[in-house]
């Protein structure tokens, strides 16, 4: 069973490790220890703590021949309820610019109102 770590009480390392993940969307552990410039034990280490505490998950995986763990952010960091508004997605999820007069963001700003 995982417990939820309050982030402010994470390691300078572990606050290191767990922004890396974050921004990587997903890392394999043999890579991880050497993006932090951290000796493979210390990763290790790094990685069972952030895993303890329910801010990653790790699956096994086999990356260059070798068995390691494919390290990504936990699930509870991904909330895409403020994307929505009803059961309509934000029209900047897939657009890059978002034209402001469109139907489509009209829709989406007055579904806002009924969230």
């Amino acid at each position: 069973m995982s417990v939820t770590a309050d982030e402010d009480d994470l390691s300078d390392d572990e606050r290191a490790g767990l922004a890396l993940i974050r921004e990587t969307g997903g890392i394999h552990q043999s890579d991880f220890w050497k993006e932090l410039d951290v000796s493979s034990r210390t990763g290790s280490r790094i990685v069972e703590s952030l895993a303890e505490q329910g801010l990653i998950q790790r699956e096994d995986a086999v990356y260059n021949g070798h068995n390691t763990y494919y390290l990504t952010p936990a699930t509870r960091d991904l909330d895409f309820s403020l994307l929505m508004a009803g059961d309509m997605l934000s029209p900047f999820v897939a657009d890059d610019e978002v034209e402001p007069n469109s139907d489509a963001f009209s829709q989406w700003i007055m579904n806002l109102a009924y969230r």
